[in-house]
């Protein structure tokens, strides 16, 4: 039987970082003979991240987000499939608030306060995380390590990859005023050395999923 992957793109750039890390990761769990699905977060309907409504801990919604909006199709992918690719830049030192707001209702509605089964997820199922940022590689090696070890408790095993110190724009000289912070001429060079490596990775990566 066919697998189905769900990726998801929680950065808002079209052909930057994330979009074609996720992308890439697409095209190898496609190569390898699965079926996907994909999902835009900047391009959904409207949706907030958890409201603590505590609708799925109520025993007939165990393991379902009960709020609906333009995160359910999502949610209800998720549930259904072999597989989850989800990437974001990081803003800030965090994910993007719509990776937060996916990650809040995916991992709450598997959270059940119990000791003795601390998740109700019936299905686990493999992911793959992925992580753009301008800082140096291995600078957020802490929060990925805490998102990894959720998503491994609460949906299933989880692989992170992070891509450091990426091009923000083509051409840094035409901003309105110097990022004097960065060398240009660096960042492309590690744009047109380093970043095509990565992308293999995440191919590569996205395939192992399948």
């Amino acid at each position: 039987m066919q697998k189905k992957i769900v990726v998801v793109n929680a950065g808002p750039r079209k052909g930057w970082n994330t979009n074609t890390l996720v992308s890439e990761a697409a095209k190898g769990a496609e190569g390898a003979g699965a079926a996907v699905e994909r999902f835009d977060l900047f391009r959904l309907e409207q949706y907030t991240g958890c409201i603590s409504c505590f609708g799925c801990k109520r025993e007939r919604n165990a393991g379902r987000c009960v709020c609906r909006d333009g995160l359910t199709p999502v949610l209800d992918a998720i549930r259904e499939c072999d597989g989850l690719i989800i990437g974001s830049p990081n803003y800030l030192s965090e994910m993007t608030a719509s990776f937060r707001a996916l990650y809040e209702r995916l991992i709450f509605q598997n959270l059940t306060y119990n000791v003795e089964k601390a998740s109700c997820n019936a299905r686990s199922i493999p992911v793959l995380l992925i992580m753009t940022s301008n800082a140096p590689d291995g600078h957020y090696a802490g929060l990925l390590q805490g998102y990894q070890q959720t998503l491994s408790r609460f949906v299933g095993p989880t692989k992170v990859l992070a891509c450091g110190d990426t091009l923000q724009l083509k051409d840094y000289s035409k901003t309105d005023w110097p990022w004097t912070m960065f060398d240009p001429a660096a960042k492309h060079l590690r744009h047109e050395t380093v970043f095509p490596q990565t992308c293999r990775q995440a191919f590569e990566m996205g395939a192992a999923m399948v």
